[in-house]
């Protein structure tokens, strides 16, 4: 399938434009920091007021890469839900698509610091994952190997005629990868940042998302 193939401790792996994470041999799907239901959470919290559709249009997006890959696992990577109350703001058809995606697969919710995964909702509800040689967990670990994690939603500083952007993008070295947000309404942190730089190698990509994956010396 079409995406950036690259191997992380001896995995075969394929970053796809959407900004997921395909596993072949595993027939495995993961996608990170969807943050379902912020629009949500701004409006209970008096916040700006975002157009509510955010939730149907990540669903569908994963409902996309599930049917391009097949896959039979799904890994939720942590925040999947933007606070604990999201959850329980789902409207039926809501609820309804992500049953659907669920139904005859492998569904296993990851812990994030903004949620400890749906517990209404079906599924398997972890700390973390390891399947060899790969460990999924939302945080990354500075001393950890063989490491999918997401939290810090990277982005990669563009410019393009002149004005500058920021492009979601993934970061991968011989440790680790950290994957972008998948959410539609999530902000990032620069690859320049401290924390990122302080995690990865120098010699770290960045695999930018988009119409196609494209990897890149990661910027510092």
């Amino acid at each position: 399938m079409t995406g950036y193939h690259f191997t992380l401790a001896g995995a075969d792996l394929v970053a796809l434009g959407s900004g997921s994470l395909f596993w072949p041999e595993k027939k495995l799907l993961c996608v990170s920091d969807m943050h379902l239901g912020k629009s949500d959470r701004l409006m209970r919290r008096g916040g700006p007021l975002l157009p509510p559709y955010e939730v149907k249009e990540t669903l569908y997006r994963l409902e996309a890469d599930i049917m391009l890959s097949d896959a039979q696992t799904v890994i939720c990577l942590g925040d999947s839900f933007d606070d604990l109350d999201a959850e329980v703001s789902l409207c039926e058809d809501e609820l309804s698509l992500l049953t659907r995606l669920q139904a005859g697969r492998r569904w296993i919710w990851i812990e994030g610091n903004h949620d400890p995964g749906p517990l209404s909702i079906g599924g398997t509800h972890l700390q973390n994952l390891s399947i060899q040689p790969l460990t999924f967990r939302h945080i990354p670990i500075a001393a950890a190997s063989g490491e999918v994690a997401g939290h810090f939603h990277p982005k990669v500083q563009m410019s393009l005629r002149g004005r500058p952007f920021a492009k979601p993008c993934f970061l991968v070295d011989g440790d680790r990868l950290i994957l972008p947000a998948f959410g539609t309404y999530t902000g990032g942190l620069k690859s320049q940042s401290l924390e990122l730089t302080g995690l990865m190698r120098p010699e770290a990509l960045a695999i930018l998302t988009g119409k196609q994956a494209r990897p890149i010396p990661m910027p510092r």
